[in-house]
């Protein structure tokens, strides 16, 4: 629990951490209540909200609130969209950066690359997917990097351990020794929606759902931008 008995304690995977930390610092500053973030990785955020630790808040993405919701683990009628991510691509500072102008100079980049990250989350799957739709899965089995839930893919492509990555440009971005090249063409993107939700355990639902109409309102718009994401 709270070092402080009246904080809020929200949860997120690592995708909108950075976004979320600077949004509630701001949301405290102006009057806010005082709310306490644990980000950890998207499959671990799930599964703790899932057993039901005490959390006033979850913003995950949205295909995970809606399992929450299935499982009345999160409150009928209290999600918000908050923002949208693209997904781009990385490869380590200093190398050369791969056409990926179109879907077919993607697929050929994909195809040339020695090893590829991608994560555990929604991104990784978008990715696996694409790879289906373009009959090369098995292809490339040998040659994919998952990164382990709550570890960025940029830190693999930093540290050698892949050629490209595949992530949510808001992870991507401002990775040290890592170089963003851009977001997949339109013809292929890959976009994740994140959403806030009070939790059903939640003691303090009202302050919640302040909470999350502040990180919802028009006034967040341009931290969003700042971080690679879109308003939802």
């Amino acid at each position: 629990m709270p070092h402080d008995a009246t904080a809020l304690r929200a949860i997120s995977s690592m995708a909108t951490a950075p976004l979320l930390r600077e949004l509630i610092g701001d949301y405290q500053r102006t009057g806010g209540q005082a709310t306490e973030l644990v980000s950890i990785g998207g499959v671990d955020a799930l599964r703790s909200v899932q057993a039901g630790e005490y959390f006033d808040v979850v913003i995950l993405a949205s295909g995970a609130i809606e399992s929450l919701l299935e499982k009345d683990r999160v409150l009928p009628g209290s999600c918000l969209e908050l923002v949208r991510s693209n997904v781009a691509v990385a490869v380590a500072a200093g190398t050369p950066h791969p056409d990926i102008g179109t879907e077919q100079a993607l697929r050929a980049a994909v195809l040339q690359a020695p090893s590829i990250g991608y994560s555990t989350g929604p991104s990784g799957a978008g990715l696996m997917s694409l790879l289906q739709r373009w009959g090369v899965a098995e292809q490339l089995r040998s040659r994919l990097v998952q990164a382990k839930p709550g570890v960025p893919v940029g830190s693999l492509v930093a540290g050698g351990q892949a050629a490209l990555g595949f992530q949510q440009r808001s992870e991507l971005q401002g990775v040290p020794g890592l170089e963003v090249v851009g977001e997949l063409p339109e013809a292929c993107a890959i976009e994740s929606t994140f959403s806030g939700a009070i939790c059903s355990v939640s003691r303090q639902p009202a302050a919640a759902s302040q909470l999350l109409a502040y990180l919802h309102s028009p006034a967040t718009a341009p931290t969003k931008r700042q971080h690679g994401m879109a308003p939802a």
